[in-house]
């Protein structure tokens, strides 16, 4: 069936309702900014998601998102229509309604064409059931991002890919998929008029995304969306950046949950160490002595599922405890946490038949239900035959959060790693599920089951403890999983092309929601990564926000950031740059939950008038707003091409602040320490030195590098970085302003109730043009150091740095909660000292 023209319209409260031959639409203005049309071919239009946190109607599960879901008012847009058309008009953008062959486009408010359906073939359900929207494509000039966790480059033009939640242990990083999740939404943009547009599709069963990889003689070019049930249910999301866009797909699905700062730091973990025969407990701590011993910083150790094996069978036995390798569960927490370290244990929604609490949960009936909905379904599982929790079941969210309690919280535990949990082992599409008392199966629900896993882990931290924020890390994730966990790339393979496709798949993420992601450093299956490789990795995984090495090498190996003693030196100078710079991203996080705009961004995102930028194959990216990174992603390289976006100049960090001018390529040299950065000339970065241990170490003086080429701004967020005291206005939130000119004014000012620990402050000026005349700090003027080493030796003062031409200032924080720094650029002479501060 192809909808072939339009025959009726009727007004309902949402919007409307559309008849068509065949079909309904239902069709609905949530916002200036935010369009729905839901295709139906039967039409029931049930209303019943799991991945919306907006809507704008009534929803079947308001209540099970009752505290994370709003309803809003939808606009009441009215048409007009004549012989060939309807048309919608909000503020912002303008939808017409092509009557034959049915069909919609989409204009903004200056009639510029910005999205088309595929005419005679836009919405389609074949002799299977399957779903398809066709849409018209610009083979030469349309740019496709997002897609969530998909291998390949940034821009998926060309591509087939495939969406359906997989254990894809070692895939292709290339080519493989599909992968561990499931995120149908994308952004599309026209390099001709660079508009930016979100489409997301609110369905939950296989699909697959075509961007112009089928061709055909009969239509014009064309790509498409498809599905293996459902309905087809589109948001439309307005730019005309992608800064907007990912802001509404993020309103839409919600925000992803704010960081607990501890999670930004290093995590270690290696199935090796809990498969030891006993003692994995001492063997933990040994590992953890070395860090300390090798000047390696680690706050995080996620405890790997062998500590639940069965001490005779050695299979998985979720929420039990092998005791012959942890003698001591409860010991063997508090001792991690005294020492500054999170302990995160690993958990699998299977249950092997014979698992030693299998009648604890049949006592509830939480089970994935075979065809006939009666028998629990039996699947392959890690060990031999298994059932599997339907956390779509309240009873089944019931008993693994009292499972989770008893065998865990109750041992200490603050964090929950949630693995295995594609649900791969339910073979039978039909299997069924509860999907709150509605009635479902796993072709519907199967991707749905892992949100719903961090949902229920979630909520019970929250109960459990109550003033914390939880932490939860999750493989599987639906759309909307945001705002519960933070996730990753899964078993990657260790590779070059590994490391290289990990910076596109965390870029790829941040534009679906999920900032909070990254992929094992050095890879996880595999031979164990060689000298070259790990380093590149580490180099590269520092900027990751999740930002962590493990392992289940093939050649009996364990991947440890000191197991090659020749690059040691430059292990450690990387992790101390991401620790360094632990301020920067803990704000960026901050950014990442109020708008959703990530922390790694590709450099279209900040300079979306820079049409090189989406062409751009560098593989480079911006940490934030104001760090170009262009990392070693090949084996062997000696100089590193990358490209320089229009609009700024561009500083060397690695080559005392030299200045390239944006809009060209050009070539550096490296080596084996080589990070290579830039700054941007109208950037700000705070950072500190004091930071070795996250849990341990306060900042104490905080240092801001600023350019002075053009006015710029950014929001430093801080708090206790693990309560949820920021909700009741105990943060800082401290607001830098750089006006520029002759004289450089930053102001900043703080909101908020938290006290900050810093009673320092540095701020570096990059000014390449002339030295400081004067320095004030809150109206009061700083004394000038004529050498570096008076400098250094001083509390307060100001020094001109010839070799970077930095001006560099330190003083101690003003007890105001808001201040001026001013430094005067301005021409002077030697005799006369022409102008007075």
């Amino acid at each position: 069936m192809i909808i072939k023209s339009f025959q009726s319209i009727e007004k309902i409260p949402e919007g409307y309702i559309i008849n068509c031959n065949p079909g309904q639409v239902k069709l609905i203005f949530m916002t200036d900014d935010i369009i729905r049309i839901r295709v139906s071919f039967d039409g029931l239009f049930e209303e019943a998601s799991y991945a919306l946190a907006t809507t704008a109607w009534p929803d079947a599960l308001d209540n099970l998102f009752a505290g994370e879901r709003t309803r809003i008012e939808p606009l009441d847009v009215a048409y007009e229509e004549n012989n060939a058309s309807l048309f919608f008009k909000t503020k912002a953008l303008r939808l017409e309604l092509q009557k034959e062959p049915f069909a919609f486009k989409l204009y903004d408010v200056d009639g510029q064409l910005i999205y088309k359906d595929l005419d005679f073939r836009a919405y389609e359900k074949d002799h299977l059931g399957r779903n398809f929207h066709y849409s018209a494509v610009d083979y030469e000039e349309d740019h496709f991002y997002g897609f969530g966790e998909q291998n390949g480059s940034l821009d998926k033009a060309g591509r087939h890919m495939h969406m359906n939640p997989r254990d894809s242990i070692g895939i292709n990083a290339l080519h493989g998929g599909p992968t561990y999740k499931h995120i149908p939404f994308y952004i599309r943009i026209n390099e001709k008029h660079g508009h930016a547009l979100g489409l997301f599709y609110n369905n939950s069963y296989d699909c697959v995304f075509d961007m112009g990889n089928e061709r055909s003689g009969y239509w014009d070019s064309f790509c498409y969306y498809s599905s293996e049930g459902g309905d087809i249910d589109l948001f439309l999301l307005n730019g005309p950046d992608v800064k907007s866009v990912v802001n509404r797909y993020t309103y839409l699905t919600g925000r992803e949950a704010l960081a607990n700062k501890q999670a930004l730091g290093f995590m270690y973990t290696t199935m090796y160490y809990g498969e030891l025969n006993e003692n994995c407990d001492q063997a933990i701590y040994e590992i953890l002595d070395q860090f300390e011993e090798e000047g390696i910083g680690i706050d995080n150790f996620g405890i790997p599922s062998g500590y639940c094996t069965g001490e005779e069978d050695r299979l998985r036995y979720t929420f039990t405890w092998n005791k012959k390798r942890f003698p001591k569960p409860e010991a063997f927490i508090r001792t991690l946490l005294e020492r500054g370290i999170n302990v995160i244990p690993n958990t699998k929604p299977g249950i092997l038949l014979k698992h030693p609490k299998m009648d604890a949960f049949l006592a509830h009936d939480p089970f994935v239900k075979e065809v006939s909905g009666q028998e629990d379904y039996v699947g392959r599982w890690w060990g031999g035959p298994g059932k599997f929790v339907d956390f779509t079941n309240p009873a089944g969210r019931k008993v693994w959060a009292d499972m989770l309690e008893e065998g865990l919280l109750n041992y200490g535990v603050h964090a929950v790693w949630n693995d295995n949990c594609e649900y791969d082992g339910v073979e039978d599409r039909e299997a069924k599920c509860d999907k709150e008392g509605l009635g479902g199966d796993m072709a519907e629900l199967k991707a749905v089951q892992a949100n719903m896993m961090a949902y229920t882990v979630y909520h019970k931290l929250q109960d459990f403890y109550p003033n914390e924020r939880p932490y939860i890390l999750t493989r599987c994730a639906y759309a909307g999983g945001q705002r519960y966990a933070q996730t990753w790339g899964g078993d990657n393979y260790s590779s070059w092309i590994g490391l290289k496709n990990s910076a596109d798949m965390t870029l790829g993420m941040g534009l679906c929601g999920f900032s909070n992601f990254g992929v094992d450093v050095g890879g996880f299956a595999g031979p164990a990564p060689d000298e070259e490789l790990l380093l590149r990795w580490i180099q590269n995984g520092i900027f990751y926000p999740r930002f962590t090495i493990n392992s289940a090498s093939a050649d009996n190996t364990v991947t440890l950031p000191w197991m090659y003693q020749a690059i040691v030196r430059e292990v450690r100078e990387a992790y101390r740059l991401r620790y360094r710079l632990l301020p920067y991203l803990y704000s960026l996080m901050y950014q990442a939950h109020v708008s959703g705009t990530p922390a790694m961004r590709p450099l279209f995102m900040e300079y979306p008038d820079d049409r090189e930028t989406y062409k751009d194959k560098s593989e480079s990216f911006l940490f934030g707003p104001s760090l170009l990174v262009a990392n070693i992603l090949e084996k062997g390289l000696k100089k590193r091409c990358l490209y320089l976006p229009k609009g700024s100049v561009w500083y060397d960090l690695a080559d005392r602040c030299q200045a390239y001018a944006g809009g060209q390529y050009i070539e550096i040299p490296v080596d084996r320490s080589s990070i290579p950065m830039f700054f941007r000339g109208d950037g700000l970065v705070v950072y500190t030195d004091d930071i070795k241990h996250i849990k341990r170490d306060p900042i104490r003086e905080l240092k801001i590098l600023i350019g002075t080429d053009a006015p710029c701004a950014f929001d430093y967020f801080d708090d206790d970085g693990y309560s949820t005291a920021y909700k009741d206005g105990h943060y800082a939130l401290t607001h830098l302003k750089v006006d520029t000119g002759e004289r450089v004014t930053v102001t900043l000012a703080k909101e908020g109730r938290y006290e900050e620990t810093y009673e320092r402050l540095e701020l570096n000026f990059i000014h390449k043009q002339k030295g400081a005349y004067w320095a004030k700090v809150a109206d009061k003027l700083l004394p000038q150091c004529v050498t570096r080493k008076e400098y250094d030796l001083k509390e307060e003062g100001w020094f001109y740095d010839m070799n970077s031409r930095i001006c560099k200032l330190k003083f101690k924080k003003p007890e105001c909660e808001s201040y001026q720094v001013q430094v005067s650029f301005e021409k002077f002479d030697l005799i006369g000292m022409e102008k007075d501060p």
